[in-house]
């Protein structure tokens, strides 16, 4: 009695472990496998038009793989870095473009390829006025808007008949009066804190890199407070005689807030 019941069991135990196997075997299957490229490219952009970027992303890849040395896997490589740019996996994104670029040279996608590198990258740059925040800007990295900005000139430098070149101009206007209005704002922050000496450091950082900007009248202005604070008179005469010459009757305390990101436009 007793062996029928463990052959009994020792049945049970092979059929669970086959079913389990079978049910490993049916969920690890690719769904694609079967599928023609054509067909993988319309589920991906059907995927795209719902907003299911993750999903798209990754028939995009595979389509890349199933389409090797064709337009098609081009096509695909370049609209799986935008689906991951719109699914917030930028440095996906980036390293997608930057393959794109290295593979495909003399593609006629490289203006846009550019271009979306510029746009993922300067996304990260629209965080750059959140002032209501409590933190230390002089720890924020903008390594991402110069890169942005690098990307938008070379895309005008190589196309600058490209349609997506207007857009990147402006883009790249905006990057340099905010890279500007953050050292001003650095700088700001350090007279503040009455550390002087990095008040000025920055305020000229802001005033010999990005010329002509708006925000180098309020850069002058702390060099030139910073340098009275400092007891250095014959330099702040000079930073107060560049501040009239160039914005006169208009010297102001270096409080104002500067003007919000989507105002450049």
């Amino acid at each position: 009695m007793l062996n029928i019941r463990l052959s009994v069991l020792a049945l049970t135990l092979v059929g669970l472990t086959v079913t389990l196997l079978s049910g490993c075997s049916s969920t690890s299957a690719d769904p694609t496998a079967a599928w023609a490229p054509e067909k993988i490219y319309k589920e991906a952009r059907d995927e795209s038009s719902a907003g299911a970027w993750d999903r798209a992303a990754m028939l995009f890849e595979k389509l890349e793989g199933r389409a090797a040395g064709t337009p098609l896997a081009q096509q695909a490589q370049i609209e799986k870095a935008y689906a991951q740019y719109r699914a917030s996996e930028k440095i996906q994104a980036i390293a997608t473009l930057d393959r794109f670029l290295k593979l495909h040279p003399a593609s006629p996608a490289v203006d846009y390829a550019l271009y979306l590198k510029g746009l993922v990258n300067f996304n990260d740059n629209l965080g750059l006025f959140s002032f209501i925040t409590r933190q230390d800007l002089s720890e924020r990295d903008q390594k991402a808007a110069k890169d942005s900005f690098e990307s938008f000139n070379e895309l005008i430098t190589r196309f600058p008949d490209s349609k997506y070149s207007p857009d990147a101009r402006q883009r790249m206007t905006y990057i340099v009066n905010s890279l500007a209005a953050y050292e001003v704002h650095v700088a700001r922050f350090y007279y503040s804190k009455g550390a002087y000496v990095a008040a000025v450091n920055r305020a000229q950082l802001a005033i010999t890199d990005y010329p002509g900007v708006p925000a180098i009248k309020e850069a002058l202005e702390i060099l030139a407070k910073s340098y009275g604070a400092l007891g250095m008179e014959e330099l702040r005469s000079d930073a107060l005689r560049v501040l009239e010459t160039n914005f006169p009757k208009t010297i102001t305390t270096p409080n104002s807030k500067p003007t919000a990101w989507w105002k450049f436009w």
